[in-house]
């Protein structure tokens, strides 16, 4: 499987995956041995990031639209929905039961450990931000590559197209890729990151974008 790197913003991608249909992902990648190489996707993952919106947003619950992005099972949502939140909805295209696309713009779009897997990011990213309200923010975590990655090169973990990761960002590329429709973005973390054009003021958030 061979990857490539940009010289100017250091993502790293292979064109591997480029011609798939959804069934050849299914079949190949997202089948019933997935489960095996991300055990925590089926209910650690989603109920754990459902705690930090739950927590992060305590105070806006009742009065924001939240679309969570790539959200596979709708374990997320089905969190946040118990805790309080007004509306939650799950939009993954390769999950028949929420393909469909929903109407209308949200507050708050979630998109968990999803930019990694997708062939054509930049498209994925538009389709985000169109979905984004303004004011509005998008919350999402893919993990950026580590400062010594010239060292680890393709022995970094992360780098797993047997999990479909076929996406690899730096903070650069990420920043380049939202700028493209408007957005600042901010990196909370290596893993965790935050992407707006602006910040709804009632949510009181100060952030250092870059």
């Amino acid at each position: 499987m061979y990857y490539r790197r940009c010289t100017a913003c250091g993502f790293l991608f292979t064109d591997a995956f480029d011609d798939w249909s959804h069934d050849q992902f299914k079949t190949q990648i997202y089948n019933d041995d997935y489960i095996a190489f991300d055990p925590d996707y089926l209910t650690t993952r989603p109920s754990a990031n459902a705690g930090v919106v739950a927590s992060l947003w305590a105070g806006h619950k009742a009065g924001m639209r939240v679309l969570d992005y790539g959200g596979g099972n709708d374990v997320f949502c089905s969190a946040l929905r118990a805790s309080g939140f007004s509306e939650a909805v799950t939009y993954d295209p390769m999950v028949p039961e929420h393909a469909s696309r929903p109407n209308g713009k949200f507050d708050l779009v979630t998109c968990f450990e999803t930019l990694e897997h997708l062939p054509d990011p930049l498209t994925g990213i538009a389709q985000i931000a169109d979905c984004v309200a303004e004011p509005g923010a998008v919350f999402y975590s893919t993990l950026t590559q580590p400062a010594d990655f010239e060292q680890r090169g393709m022995s970094w973990w992360y780098i797993a197209p047997r999990n479909g990761h076929v996406s690899i960002f730096t903070k650069q590329a990420l920043a380049l890729a939202w700028a493209r429709h408007g957005f600042k973005t901010a990196a909370l973390s290596d893993g965790t990151h935050l992407a707006f054009r602006t910040l709804p003021e009632s949510w009181g958030m100060s952030v250092a974008t870059g």
